[in-house]
């Protein structure tokens, strides 16, 4: 800088984080991962009960899609209502400290300040930071800082709602398929390794995502899908005698 420049006011623009949002995304991204497993294994439980019971092709088919229908549609309306009540909880978290800025702008602004004190950052920094986050989003520094809560990516009720049925349902399709496509004679023995193949890959796949050892997330889902298998299968089988 020159003897006879000027330093000049003006603040760099925020500059928007590439990463931001990603916790969120992966989130449903594992949701859904999770959502498919409960489709595999509930469907799977379903219809290699039913298979114990009797080996009519129709019934097969019947129960199979009665259990997509039902587990998925189940599934959907849960997570619309989990989600809706998260955020009504969020908006109105939101709503109580957009009055508070406006009642109480300076003590909402030390609040903040001894915020980013309790985080680490000395008296002077603290203070600077609060400063220009409260120039350029006030409600969004304390809704972050405070509440945990981002203003623009409040969860969506439908958005979920509609990801958990799919995932359900995409689930879901697998042992179905795999019970009515094969011949008679093929079809518990078919269902169960594309079951417990499918969960090898669901059990690696979340774990992944939450960055866990994927041992024991493969071995929980192969085992209990493995007995949801074979106690609806031993259930069905003494059904069918009885019958």
């Amino acid at each position: 800088m020159t003897a006879d420049s000027e330093p000049s006011d003006e603040r760099p623009h925020p500059v928007h984080d590439p990463h931001e949002g990603l916790g969120a995304r992966l989130n449903w991204l594992r949701a859904g991962v999770l959502g498919a497993n409960d489709g595999i294994v509930s469907t799977a439980g379903l219809v290699v009960g039913v298979a114990g019971a009797t080996d009519t092709k129709s019934t097969l088919l019947a129960s199979g899609i009665a259990g997509l229908l039902a587990g998925s549609l189940s599934m959907a309306s849960g997570e619309y209502v989990s989600v809706s009540t998260q955020r009504d909880t969020e908006q109105a978290a939101l709503a109580l400290e957009r009055r508070e800025l406006a009642e109480s702008p300076d003590a909402e602004f030390e609040e903040l300040v001894g915020l980013y004190k309790g985080r680490g950052m000395s008296e002077e920094t603290a203070r600077q930071v609060a400063e220009e986050m409260t120039a350029h989003d006030a409600l969004a520094a304390h809704a972050r800082t405070e509440l945990g809560i981002n203003p623009n990516e409040l969860t969506n009720p439908w958005s979920a709602a509609i990801a958990s049925f799919i995932a359900f349902s995409v689930g879901a399709l697998l042992p179905l398929l795999a019970i009515v496509l094969p011949p008679q004679g093929w079809r518990v023995p078919v269902t169960v390794v594309s079951v417990l193949i499918a969960l090898v890959v669901t059990g690696y796949v979340s774990a992944r995502l939450g960055r866990a050892a994927p041992g024991r997330a493969i071995l929980r889902n192969v085992v209990g899908g493995a007995l949801a298998m074979g106690i609806t299968y031993v259930v069905g089988t003494f059904i069918g005698a009885v019958d």
